[in-house]
């Protein structure tokens, strides 16, 4: 055992602890009755790997001609915050919705959401990348949040006056998400979002900014086509560069796939090119995305060549409704009037009638810059013939994957520049 794993698990040994000592009923009629189970956040995190690769297949659907760009952990972040929440039919919804394993009990699942949170911001890789999650509860000060759901959540949890400012209470949560995302996520919720009988804000804000561990020097950057489909292009900058990668073409998912290391080596993009001839090859990639085919794809054993890539220069921001989303992938009444939220209050009185997530991605020469906030309201051609060179001219899929704990943090199609 390496002394990083001791830490971690001498922590998970403390916030069970502090959970079975803090108050023994709150999930459960007896709480302090759950073992600690040392795969309890590898557990969590298969889970999440399902639901992202879920969530993309259904955004896709819903999108299927535009762009796409979101953070799915950002998502999942502000879901498992609803989770912790809830009670009855409610959490049994969206505990499968969520891909939570039967064998992770919520007191289990808990201990791994604190030491996930505390290794991110012990061991960040300043040096070489920067990512920050940041999740918070806002609950009207007039709400009987439990005090164990205030023991537990001390760091998430904030009260605002939702029902004498609203306005003010809609700003505060806008500015928190815009400094956490380093000004790149602004204005998240829009002036109707809030109203005098909110209850409750769950939000989630995401940050990352990497430095690609081989940069493309800028004076390699010419204008050059971007086909569209078969009837349509448009002229954007492509970077370009020489040199060794990680490649290999998927039959299984019909593409070449090429990773993009950022300095550090723990973060890394993924593109996801599919034949040129293929009209619906992005499509086809997202619906036969598994988590053992991800896995295949981000191994580090496969072949590193000698490669020339060729992939677009751009900025891109998107504002995503997830209430439908979500509603197909089965989060039961979870925007209805009949949700249990009785684990934070009872009676709660507190109903979700919308989700909202908003992420921006900016590739250059030097790297990465990201940023994503989600937050859930309640209120009333054919292959290149030289596989050496990777030309990413037409629709791809690309995906910021973290290889030390098998997440997705953000993900995307590149459909369409003018969009």
């Amino acid at each position: 055992m390496t002394t990083y794993e001791f830490i971690m698990l001498k922590f998970a040994a403390a916030v069970f602890l502090l959970i079975s000592t803090v108050n023994s009923q709150c999930f459960y009629k007896d709480d302090s009755s759950k073992k600690l189970d040392p795969e309890a956040r590898t557990t969590l995190y298969k889970g999440q790997l399902e639901f992202t690769l879920n969530l993309f297949n259904a955004i896709n659907k819903a999108v299927p001609d535009d762009n796409i760009f979101f953070s799915p952990f950002s998502v999942y972040q502000s879901l498992l915050l609803a989770y912790f929440s809830t009670a009855g039919q409610t959490e049994q919804d969206l505990k499968k919705s969520l891909q939570i394993a039967d064998s992770l009990d919520k007191i289990n699942l808990m201990t791994a959401y604190k030491v996930d949170k505390r290794s991110r911001q012990t061991n960040n890789n300043s040096d070489s990348y920067e990512f920050t999650s940041a999740n918070k509860m806002y609950v009207d000060k007039n709400l009987a949040v439990r005090q164990c759901v205030l023991d537990f959540f001390g760091e998430e949890l904030e009260a605002l006056n939702f029902r004498d400012g609203p306005d003010y209470a809609r700003e505060h949560i806008n500015k928190w998400v815009s400094r956490i995302t380093k000004n790149n996520i602004n204005d998240l919720l829009p002036p109707d979002a809030v109203s005098t009988s909110t209850k409750l804000v769950l939000a989630n804000a995401a940050y990352f900014k990497g430095v690609w561990a081989s940069k493309f020097p800028a004076e390699n950057t010419k204008k050059q086509a971007f086909f569209v489909s078969e009837t349509r292009q448009t002229i954007v900058p492509f970077m370009k560069q020489k040199g060794t990668f990680h490649y290999m073409v998927s039959d299984e998912l019909g593409a070449q796939i090429l990773e993009l290391p950022y300095k550090g080596q723990d973060i890394s993009m993924y593109i996801l090119l599919p034949p040129y001839s293929m009209k619906e090859g992005v499509s086809n990639i997202i619906a036969k995305l598994t988590p053992e085919r991800l896995a295949a794809v981000v191994e580090e054993s496969y072949m590193g060549r000698e490669v020339i890539v060729e992939i677009p220069k751009f900025t891109m921001e998107r504002t995503l409704p997830l209430r439908d989303v979500l509603e197909t992938m089965g989060v039961g009444d979870l925007f209805s009037s009949s949700a249990n939220f009785s684990t934070l209050a009872e009676p709660s009185g507190v109903q979700f009638d919308d989700a909202i997530h908003k992420a921006k991605i900016q590739v250059d020469e030097e790297g990465t810059t990201a940023a994503a906030a989600s937050v859930i309201f309640g209120f009333r051609s054919s292959r290149p013939a030289d596989p050496t060179l990777f030309k990413a001219n037409f629709p791809f899929v690309y995906i910021l994957y973290e290889r030390p704990t098998n997440s997705v943090l953000f993900m995307g199609v590149y459909r369409d520049p003018k969009k």
